[in-house]
């Protein structure tokens, strides 16, 4: 352990090698500095598994709810992702619920009609950007089906879901936060339209004629579906990305897929790319915890990349091993606080290279992933594909 490091780790992680393999500058944190007191962003930072853990199952220490150690809050910066229990349980509720009653049959059908056609049609082509022609237009289709809503333009939905990721690294890179809470303001005005006229499926029309009953405040409930769907989006559009780049450089990569169980084999490619990097929480009374007193008022950060490959608790992490299990990995976080988006990622993930085992095995890379060097969400610019 140690207080601080000479050297800026975190900002290594926007590096093109480290974003292609992130273990670079995790491996040595692991072995010498698993917690350590980083000044740019006045936090803790955590990089063990079972630190990392402890840390997300205990809300009543280590919060999201900035406002509970005297931050301000604005109402627009209020969601599910910014409450803690019990304040956050009605409209965790109210969300989990509606994705619930969504047909999931008739989702898993439309995503399997969806990525069949866009892969059809980009098979006659030599080669095509895996992440810009298929898998962001794929995943904004897809979400936009589960929420019961017409999609939006990829024009201009994709600039500003990208701004909103940008804007996460916005403590370090002050210039990104303006264009992030503009695109905020715009997804949530778009949010406030679909309540207003909700159609008779999906989660949106579900909410908005149950947010009542479950005590939800209108606010709350925009607010919330504002982030639904850009989780939605960029969880499912970025795993898939990640993961395109993973079996791709893995020997055997799509044989392997084939040959494991769909479930367990999506689970680790999750783990393996661990897209979100990290989570903050404040510190609401002092604690000890990895060796270090965290007081009141702390922001304490967890590199859930890093966790993800901790040998404590993986056998041989830096593998992409299709058959792992058990694996506790937490790629999407732990409990109350869970990506909302997850559940939908794991299922198109799962669906789309499926597809691609059985009817383009020989699908390859033509050229290196290029990386736009995000730091919290991990992110692959272009990855150059073809299918035959």
């Amino acid at each position: 352990m140690t207080s601080s490091l000479e050297s800026d780790p975190i900002r290594a992680l926007a590096a093109s090698d480290a974003q292609h393999n992130p273990l670079l500058v995790y491996a040595p944190l692991l072995e010498h500095h698993p917690v350590f007191w980083y000044e740019p962003l006045r936090s803790w930072m955590l990089t063990r598994y079972a630190d990392c853990t402890a840390v997300l199952r205990d809300s009543d220490r280590f919060s999201t709810d900035w406002t509970r150690v005297g931050e301000t809050v604005p109402p627009a910066g209020r969601s599910i992702q910014s409450l803690d229990p019990p304040e956050q349980t009605p409209v965790r509720r109210l969300f989990v619920e509606a994705v619930r009653a969504a047909d999931d049959d008739r989702l898993r059908e439309e995503v399997i009609r969806q990525a069949s056609t866009r892969l059809e049609a980009l098979s006659r082509r030599e080669s095509f950007d895996f992440v810009t022609e298929f898998a962001e237009p794929l995943a904004l289709a897809t979400i936009a089906r589960l929420l019961g809503v017409a999609s939006p333009d990829p024009a201009w939905f994709v600039p500003l879901a990208n701004a909103i990721s940008d804007g996460m690294d916005g403590h370090l890179l002050a210039e990104r936060l303006p264009p992030a809470t503009a695109a905020r303001t715009e997804l949530a005005e778009l949010a406030g339209r679909w309540l207003a006229e909700p159609g008779e499926d999906g989660v949106v029309g579900f909410v908005a004629r149950r947010a009542e009953h479950y005590g939800v405040e209108p606010a709350l409930t925009a607010t919330t579906l504002r982030v639904a769907l850009h989780a939605g989006y960029t969880s499912a559009s970025k795993l898939l990305s990640l993961s395109a780049v993973a079996l791709f450089e893995a020997p055997g990569g799509l044989d392997a897929f084939r040959a494991a169980d769909t479930n367990t084999a999506v689970e680790e490619l999750t783990r393996y790319t661990s897209l979100v990097q990290g989570v903050a929480r404040a510190c609401v009374k002092d604690t000890d915890l990895a060796g270090v007193t965290m007081r009141e008022g702390d922001a304490v950060t967890l590199l859930l990349g890093a966790a993800n490959r901790d040998p404590a608790r993986f056998d041989q992490p830096e593998q992409l091993r299709l058959t792992r299990s058990p694996n506790p990995h937490l790629g999407f976080g732990r409990g109350t606080h869970a990506c909302i988006g997850s559940l939908f990622a794991v299922m198109q993930t799962g669906i789309v290279f499926s597809i691609m085992a059985d009817r383009y095995p020989r699908a390859r890379s033509v050229s290196a992933p290029t990386y736009p060097g995000n730091i919290t969400q991990r992110t692959v610019g272009r990855f150059e594909v073809a299918l035959t």
